[in-house]
């Protein structure tokens, strides 16, 4: 046991577990309960983890207020380091920092490597190197190599224990109502359970080999609760579409492993390929090919263009899971791989030296597509898809430009103003007849004002309006981009700071057609029942909050009161060196005014009618530019009607073709003339030669035999002429012979 590690952090592995029995209890004994008990077993147990979770993420920060000491860059503790009992001996992963030249900054009792966030910042006397607490038991063994699973606990761990508990603890209690009286209340509540459980698994792995069983269990999760209602073949559909999506950025993942696997020098220790990027000895190439390849899983699965059609259908599942997605598990499980591997997209894609990188540039125009398709959205719960493909863009963004923190406060801050956003539309739906097309909502303000209030906090939020926690991550993404690292992400700003106007813009509008204005729907609408808005208020407390988690360094405050989120969850351990943003009062002010510019413009359309921008879907030269958003950029076209359809159609015809007249020719033909060869063998060569040979050298055998028994006469006169003769014969060869 590492003695300066707390319980929780020794013992974090309990919370999956925990998760996991849940699960099995609801599995097997849900169907003899009432809601209520099956209910209160998957709440009780989440709720549960939130209490462990919490437990982690206090004794972190206790370790980080306190580190123990370090040596050679590497605790020597039984589970604070690989290379100890229960690690994976990264202490010899090549380049690792004991290998580095020691430099001034390694002159601290903590801190050691060049090259390392923890070194700079122990330059500057306020980070120490925190190793994380590493737990391991050997897998299995193959060739002579062990493999093993464990946990790997620090601040990006915790953050996301709490992060996913907490919002999993919320869905769970709001679907108690939500899901009331559905005909697989059950099983709904026992796949929730896994699902979390996968979740938890995954962002506390502490090899990627882990990682994939966790990121393929999330999946698998996703597609149940997906296709919950399977009844329906929309929903099926959309489960399936979700599924195999997924599966094209898994040959990606799983072909990067391979290739992070043999760079390392044969290991799956996320430390040791963390050290190895780090080293000077790395191999460039390898980690290029290895992000590329592992970002492929990443586009899938956090919805990055071109791979993000699949999200906006998965809409179809209950509105809790669509939260749960969302916020907090399967699309951010892309984000935290990147945010987890992160030295080796930083090496890989020299994210450090550059000022466009392909992780940055696709970020970027996820950004602009998710924002510009959310506009033409009559479902509000796919503009909330769409705005959650937006937001994960800025996500991949800020880690391609190298704002780490930013990247993963932003994961942190959105998944509480989004699964808000998810469950207020849950609300509206439940009182408005159970639809989700704006065009039957309307005036529900008046019906419905706690799920107004919040929905509107949740959207200033998500707008990134002072002083609500969007405004902080978003504006720190913005400054990463401007300020970058070597050189500005020019053009990545530029794309930000047009989201931002959009995103704004495209909420106001969802606002204003969900609240505003006159109901047109069916019934009579009414705010629902407490045990589904006092979610709504806990995570609209968080929006207003917890963007003050990460305060920038301003107005003269206490260290103690700016930059925790950066202090505690930023790793500095085998973690590249990068360059903070400052805050740019100017850039937040210019972002700012691009909310409140694309809030005015759609106000004045809609609210007001006067807009210049009325009719501009039918005005000349802007009518294709609005079919190209309706059809989804054609992607969906693409992937459906193109690639499937031309494999299911002329291809598949093409290939038959092909085989029928193509293949089957060859192997035909092939057959009669190897019948004919065989029967010109088998006539003239067997019959004929070898026969004839055969019978041939038998006949002149018994010719020659019969010759030989007319000599045989017994006389001894006649055998000594014949002796005599055959002697005179040869005598006058040797003769002959001699004289030539």
């Amino acid at each position: 046991m590492d003695p300066t590690a707390g319980w929780f952090l020794e013992n974090a592995w309990i919370i999956p577990v925990i998760m996991a029995g849940s699960f099995l209890t609801i599995l097997f004994f849900g169907k003899r309960l009432p809601e209520r008990g099956t209910a209160a077993i998957g709440i009780t147990a989440v709720a549960a983890c939130l209490v462990l979770s919490l437990g982690v993420a206090t004794q972190w920060v206790q370790r980080v207020n306190d580190p123990p000491s370090v040596e050679h860059g590497f605790d020597s503790g039984e589970h604070g380091s690989p290379g100890g009992e229960g690690g994976g001996g990264a202490d010899e992963a090549p380049g690792s920092p004991a290998e580095q030249p020691a430099g001034p900054a390694a002159e601290g009792e903590h801190a050691a490597g060049l090259g390392l966030a923890a070194a700079t910042a122990a330059e500057e006397g306020e980070h120490h190197e925190v190793p994380p607490v590493v737990h391991q038991i050997t897998w299995f063994q193959n060739g002579g190599v062990e493999f093993k699973v464990g946990t790997l606990v620090d601040g990006l761990t915790a953050m996301m224990l709490v992060t996913v508990t907490i919002i999993s603890l919320l869905v769970h209690i709001y679907s108690r109502e939500y899901l009331h009286g559905d005909v697989r209340f059950t099983h709904y509540y026992a796949f929730l359970s896994l699902f979390t459980a996968a979740m938890l698994f995954y962002v506390m792995s502490s090899s990627i080999l882990q990682m994939v069983v966790g990121w393929e269990l999330v999946g698998v999760c996703s597609f149940v609760l997906i296709g919950h209602w399977w009844e329906e073949k929309k929903n099926t559909d959309a489960a399936l579409k979700a599924f195999l999506t997924n599966r094209v950025g898994d040959v990606g993942l799983l072909l990067g492993v391979v290739v992070t696997f043999f760079a390392a020098g044969g290991t799956f220790e996320i430390l040791e390929i963390n050290g190895y990027a780090l080293s000077p000895a790395a191999n460039q190439t390898l980690l290029l090919v290895g992000a590329l390849l592992l970002f492929g899983g990443v586009t899938s699965k956090s919805g990055q263009f071109p791979l993000h059609t699949w999200l906006p259908d998965a809409m179809a599942g209950p509105t809790p899971v669509s939260a749960l997605i969302h916020a907090a598990t399967m699309v951010v499980a892309g984000v935290y791989l990147i945010a987890r591997l992160y030295a080796v997209f930083f090496e890989g894609l020299n994210i450090g030296t550059n000022s466009i990188n392909y992780v940055a540039l696709i970020g970027g125009v996820t950004i602009l597509v998710g924002a510009s398709l959310a506009f033409v959205q009559h479902d509000i719960k796919k503009v909330l898809a769409y705005s959650t493909i937006s937001q994960l863009g800025y996500m991949v963004l800020a880690l391609g430009v190298g704002a780490w923190t930013a990247g993963v406060f932003h994961l942190f801050t959105h998944a509480f103003f989004k699964a808000g956003l998810f469950l207020g539309a849950g609300s509206v739906s439940h009182a408005a007849h159970h639809t989700f097309d704006m065009r039957e909502m309307g005036g529900l303000r008046k019906h419905m004002p706690s799920t107004f209030a919040t929905f509107v906090i949740c959207t200033a939020a998500l707008m990134g309006i002072f002083p609500l926690a969007g405004f902080w991550s978003k504006d720190e993404i913005l400054a990463g981009a401007s300020q970058g690292q070597q050189q500005a992400y020019t053009l990545m700003l530029v794309m930000g700071a047009v989201g931002a106007l959009l995103t704004a813009a495209y909420m106001t509008r969802a606002i204003y057609l969900t609240f505003f204005g006159e109901y047109r729907g069916h019934g009579t609408p009414h705010e629902s029942p407490r045990i589904m808005t006092i979610p709504l208020w806990v995570l609209s407390v968080g929006a207003i909050t917890f963007g003050f988690l990460n305060f920038p360094k301003i107005l003269s405050l206490s260290e103690g009161l700016t930059t925790r989120f950066e202090h505690f969850v930023e790793p500095t351990f085998l973690f590249p060196e990068i360059e903070h943003p400052t805050f740019n009062p100017v850039l937040a002010l210019v972002s700012s005014v691009l909310a409140i510019a694309g809030f005015a413009l759609a106000y004045q359309y809609y609210w007001l009618g006067k807009s210049p921008l009325a009719g501009l879907s039918h005005r000349a030269g802007f009518r294709q530019g609005y079919v190209l958003l309706e059809n989804k950029y054609y992607l969906d076209t693409l992937y459906s009607d193109i690639v499937v359809g031309s494999t299911k159609g002329p291809i598949a015809r093409a290939s038959y073709w092909f085989n029928q007249y193509v293949i089957d020719a060859v192997v035909n033909a092939a057959g009669r003339i190897s019948v004919a060869l065989a029967g010109v063998l088998y006539r003239d060569v067997d019959q004929r030669v070898v026969d004839g040979i055969v019978n041939g050298s038998g006949y002149v055998s018994e010719s020659s035999g019969q010759v030989l028994r007319r000599i045989q006469t017994g006389k001894v006169q006649q055998y000594a002429a014949l002796l005599f003769a055959a002697a005179a014969i040869l005598a006058g060869a040797f003769v002959l012979a001699v004289s030539l």
